[in-house]
C-alpha cells in the first residue's frame, strides 16, 4: 500500500509541474508573476556574472580612409538611425549672439506632469509627453510608447509586459515621434550648456535633457544608469535648475547647475538636448538657439566640451568625457577620430573599478556611436565583440535592439549572411516595424 501511494505521489509531480506552468502563462497571473521570475533571473545571472565586470578590449585596426568613404557611400541604411549632418573640418566659429538680459529665475507652467511608474523603462515616454503636453497635445504616454516603445508583440502579455524587454527609447525616436506623428515639431543637439538652458526656458520653451546618475542597485552597489529629465525653470540666485523627474525625485526637483552639467550626469550624453516647439514658433526657436540652430556647429562645440574635460578630469568621469568626444565626431562623419575617442575611452573604463562605484557597464544600452564609428572604420570584429559583450555580459536577456541590429550588419560584411539575416529578423520581434532593419532586409532582397 506505501509502494503504491508512493508510485502515484510519484506521477502526481509531474502533473503538478504542468499545471503550475498552465496556470503561470494565464495573462493575468503571467503580468503578476512575470516581473519577479524575470528579476529573480537577473539577480542569479547578476552573481554569477557581475555585469560590472564584464570588459570590451578592442582589437582591430581601421581601414584606409579611402575604404571608410566607399562604405559610407554603399551603406546608407543606417542614416535613419539618427539625424545626419555635413562633415566639417573643424570648428565652426561661433556667431555672435546679441546679448538679451535674462530674468534672475524662471518657472514655466502649463503642463501636466506624467511620471513613469506601473510602466516599465518609462521614462523616455513619460516625459515626452510632458513636453508635447506643454505645447498642445492631448495624447498620453502611451500613445507615446505604443508607437516607439511597442514591445514584443506576443499576445499572451498584455500591454505593460510587451513593452518590458525593450530597455531604452533614443534621442532619434522621440524626435521622430513628433515630427511624423504629430501636428507639432522637435530638434535635438549635442553639447547643450547653463547659458543656452537659460535662454531657452526665458524665451518659453522648456527641453528635455538625456542624462546619467547613481543610484544604490540590488547588491547596494553604487550603480550608473541612463535617465530623461524634462528642464522647465532656473534659479540664478540658488545655481539650479528646476527639472521634472519621472521617477524618484518627482515634479519641480531642483538641481545644480555644477550636478547637473558633471561628467556622469548630462556630459555622460554628450549634453544632448531635445526641444518640442510648435511650427509657427521655430523661426523664434532658432533664434533663440543662435549657433546651436547649425548641427554642425553644436557637435563641434559638444567635441570641445568634452575635450576641456578630458583635460580636467580623470578616472570614471575621463572615461565619460572620452566617450563623449567620441560621439561628436560620429555626429561629425569623423570616424578615424571617434575609434581613436572611443579605444582610449574603453581604455579607461577597464582600469575602472576599484572604489564602491560600479563600472558604468549600461553605457551601450543607451548609445551606440561606438557601432557606428568601429563598422564605418572597417572594425567588423569589433562591433560584433562589442555586442555580444553589451549583449550576453551586462544585461540579464540580449533585448537590446540597436545592439542586435549592429551586430548583424557587421556580420554581413564579414561574409555571416545567415548570421546578419537572423539578427535582423530578431531585432524586428523585439521592435516591430523598426526602420533600420527593415531597410536591411530589404537590402538584402528579404521581405521582413
Amino acid at each position: 500500500m506505501q509502494k503504491r501511494k508512493s508510485l502515484n505521489f510519484k506521477l502526481l509531480i509531474p502533473v503538478l509541474i504542468a499545471l503550475g506552468i498552465g496556470i503561470y502563462f494565464i495573462p493575468p497571473v503571467n503580468a503578476r508573476l512575470a516581473p519577479r521570475v524575470d528579476s529573480l533571473y537577473a539577480q542569479i545571472k547578476y552573481l554569477i556574472n557581475p555585469p560590472d565586470e564584464a570588459t570590451f578590449q578592442p582589437q582591430q585596426q581601421s581601414q584606409v580612409e579611402v575604404e571608410l568613404t566607399k562604405m559610407m557611400q554603399t551603406h546608407v541604411a543606417t542614416q535613419a538611425l539618427q539625424p545626419t549632418s555635413t562633415p566639417t573640418l573643424g570648428p565652426t566659429p561661433r556667431p555672435t549672439v546679441t546679448s538679451t538680459p535674462l530674468p534672475d529665475s524662471v518657472s514655466l507652467t502649463g503642463f501636466k506632469y506624467v511620471d513613469q511608474k506601473n510602466r516599465w523603462n518609462y521614462c523616455g515616454p513619460a516625459n515626452l509627453t510632458m513636453a508635447l503636453d506643454f505645447v498642445g497635445w492631448d495624447g498620453n504616454r502611451d500613445d507615446v510608447a505604443r508607437v516607439i516603445k511597442p514591445g514584443i508583440q506576443d499576445p499572451k502579455l498584455d500591454f505593460i509586459q510587451q513593452g518590458r524587454s525593450d530597455f531604452n527609447v533614443m534621442p532619434y525616436e522621440m524626435v521622430g515621434f513628433v515630427n511624423d506623428e504629430t501636428e507639432y515639431r522637435a530638434l535635438s543637439r549635442l553639447g547643450g550648456d547653463i547659458d543656452l538652458a537659460k535662454r531657452l526656458l526665458a524665451a518659453g520653451f522648456p527641453f528635455i535633457a538625456e542624462k546619467g546618475y547613481y543610484e544604490e542597485d540590488y547588491t547596494r552597489k553604487v550603480a550608473w544608469l541612463g535617465h530623461y529629465q524634462f528642464v522647465t525653470g532656473y534659479d540664478d540666485a540658488k545655481q539650479e535648475l528646476i527639472v521634472q523627474d519621472t521617477w524618484n525625485d518627482g515634479p519641480n526637483f531642483h538641481i545644480s547647475y555644477e550636478e547637473f552639467e558633471s561628467a556622469e550626469a548630462w556630459l555622460s550624453f554628450d549634453n544632448i538636448f531635445i526641444v518640442v516647439y510648435q511650427p509657427e514658433r521655430e523661426a523664434e526657436l532658432l533664434s533663440v538657439l543662435g549657433p546651436y540652430a547649425d548641427d554642425i556647429w553644436a557637435s563641434n562645440h559638444a567635441r570641445e566640451i568634452a575635450e576641456e574635460r578630458i583635460q580636467n578630469s580623470e578616472g570614471i568621469d575621463q572615461y565619460f568625457a572620452w566617450f563623449a568626444k567620441g560621439t561628436s565626431h560620429v555626429e561629425l562623419f569623423e570616424y578615424a577620430d571617434a575609434v581613436t575617442a572611443f579605444d582610449q575611452a574603453f581604455a579607461i573604463y577597464n582600469d575602472l573599478g576599484k572604489d564602491d562605484k560600479q563600472r558604468p557597464y549600461r553605457m551601450m544600452w543607451y548609445q551606440t556611436g561606438p557601432y557606428k564609428a568601429y563598422f564605418y572604420t572597417g572594425r567588423y570584429q569589433d562591433v560584433i565583440d562589442l555586442a555580444n559583450v553589451t549583449l550576453i555580459e551586462t544585461i540579464s536577456k540580449p533585448t537590446l535592439e540597436e545592439s542586435i541590429y549592429w551586430r548583424g550588419r557587421a556580420k554581413y560584411m564579414i561574409g555571416d549572411t545567415p548570421g546578419a539575416i537572423a539578427d535582423f529578423r530578431e531585432t524586428l520581434r523585439l521592435h516591430p516595424n523598426w526602420g533600420p532593419a527593415i531597410q536591411a532586409l530589404q537590402d538584402l532582397g528579404i521581405q521582413p
